[in-house]
Protein backbone atom coordinates (compact mmCIF):
# COMPACT_ATOMS: atom_id res chain seq x y z
CA UNK A 1 0.00 0.00 0.00
CA UNK A 2 1.17 3.54 -0.80
CA UNK A 3 0.16 6.46 1.67
CA UNK A 4 0.47 9.98 0.00
CA UNK A 5 -0.22 12.88 2.34
CA UNK A 6 -0.52 16.52 1.96
CA UNK A 7 -0.30 19.24 4.22
CA UNK A 8 -1.58 22.59 3.01
CA UNK A 9 -1.18 26.23 4.03
CA UNK A 10 -4.42 28.56 3.23
CA UNK A 11 -3.82 31.98 1.72
CA UNK A 12 -4.79 35.02 4.38
CA UNK A 13 -8.38 35.46 4.39
CA UNK A 14 -10.29 38.88 5.37
CA UNK A 15 -11.60 36.93 8.34
CA UNK A 16 -11.71 33.75 10.20
CA UNK A 17 -15.05 32.79 8.88
CA UNK A 18 -13.64 33.37 5.05
CA UNK A 19 -10.66 30.93 5.79
CA UNK A 20 -13.15 28.35 7.70
CA UNK A 21 -15.34 28.66 4.56
CA UNK A 22 -12.40 27.76 2.74
CA UNK A 23 -11.44 25.10 4.53
CA UNK A 24 -14.21 23.41 4.49
CA UNK A 25 -14.65 23.95 0.70
CA UNK A 26 -11.44 22.31 -0.39
CA UNK A 27 -12.38 19.67 2.36
CA UNK A 28 -15.82 18.83 0.42
CA UNK A 29 -14.07 18.56 -2.71
CA UNK A 30 -11.24 16.41 -1.43
CA UNK A 31 -13.50 13.71 0.22
CA UNK A 32 -16.05 13.80 -3.15
CA UNK A 33 -12.88 12.23 -5.05
CA UNK A 34 -13.55 8.88 -3.25
CA UNK A 35 -16.54 8.52 -5.25
CA UNK A 36 -14.84 9.61 -8.50
CA UNK A 37 -11.42 7.38 -8.36
CA UNK A 38 -11.72 3.52 -7.74
CA UNK A 39 -8.04 4.06 -7.24
CA UNK A 40 -8.44 5.85 -4.22
CA UNK A 41 -8.94 3.34 -1.15
CA UNK A 42 -8.91 5.48 1.91
CA UNK A 43 -8.85 8.95 2.15
CA UNK A 44 -9.28 11.93 5.24
CA UNK A 45 -8.95 15.77 5.36
CA UNK A 46 -8.88 17.28 8.33
CA UNK A 47 -7.94 20.97 9.29
CA UNK A 48 -5.92 22.24 12.23
CA UNK A 49 -7.11 22.33 15.37
CA UNK A 50 -7.02 25.97 15.53
CA UNK A 51 -7.74 28.21 12.24
CA UNK A 52 -4.72 30.12 13.66
CA UNK A 53 -2.38 27.49 12.94
CA UNK A 54 1.33 28.01 13.66
CA UNK A 55 2.49 25.71 10.60
CA UNK A 56 0.19 24.41 7.74
CA UNK A 57 -3.88 24.53 7.66
CA UNK A 58 -4.75 21.21 6.59
CA UNK A 59 -3.68 17.27 6.05
CA UNK A 60 -4.81 15.15 3.71
CA UNK A 61 -3.99 11.51 4.00
CA UNK A 62 -4.69 8.78 0.94
CA UNK A 63 -4.43 5.38 0.73
CA UNK A 64 -3.77 3.31 -3.18
CA UNK A 65 -3.38 -0.44 -3.24
CA UNK A 66 0.17 0.59 -5.44
CA UNK A 67 2.13 3.65 -7.21
CA UNK A 68 0.67 2.40 -10.52
CA UNK A 69 -2.90 3.54 -8.12
CA UNK A 70 -1.18 6.83 -7.23
CA UNK A 71 0.04 7.69 -10.69
CA UNK A 72 -3.88 7.18 -11.96
CA UNK A 73 -4.93 10.14 -8.93
CA UNK A 74 -2.16 12.33 -9.78
CA UNK A 75 -3.43 12.77 -13.89
CA UNK A 76 -7.56 11.54 -13.14
CA UNK A 77 -9.13 14.60 -14.29
CA UNK A 78 -11.34 14.95 -11.05
CA UNK A 79 -7.96 15.36 -9.13
CA UNK A 80 -7.02 18.12 -11.60
CA UNK A 81 -9.79 20.47 -10.63
CA UNK A 82 -9.29 19.78 -7.19
CA UNK A 83 -5.61 20.83 -8.25
CA UNK A 84 -7.06 24.27 -9.07
CA UNK A 85 -8.75 24.54 -6.30
CA UNK A 86 -6.00 23.90 -3.74
CA UNK A 87 -3.97 26.56 -6.56
CA UNK A 88 -6.89 29.18 -5.82
CA UNK A 89 -7.14 28.99 -2.05
CA UNK A 90 -3.24 27.36 -0.73
CA UNK A 91 -0.15 29.41 -0.42
CA UNK A 92 2.09 26.31 0.32
CA UNK A 93 1.95 22.86 -0.01
CA UNK A 94 3.87 19.76 1.45
CA UNK A 95 3.64 15.79 0.81
CA UNK A 96 5.07 12.55 1.09
CA UNK A 97 4.34 9.08 -0.10
CA UNK A 98 6.11 5.98 1.01
CA UNK A 99 4.56 2.29 1.67
CA UNK A 100 2.99 0.87 4.57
Amino acid sequence: MINHTVLFKFKDFDSPSAKKVAIEKLTAALLNLKNEISELKHIEVNPHYTLDAPSFDMCLITHFENIAGLDVYRVHPEHLKVIGLVEELTTERAAVDFNF
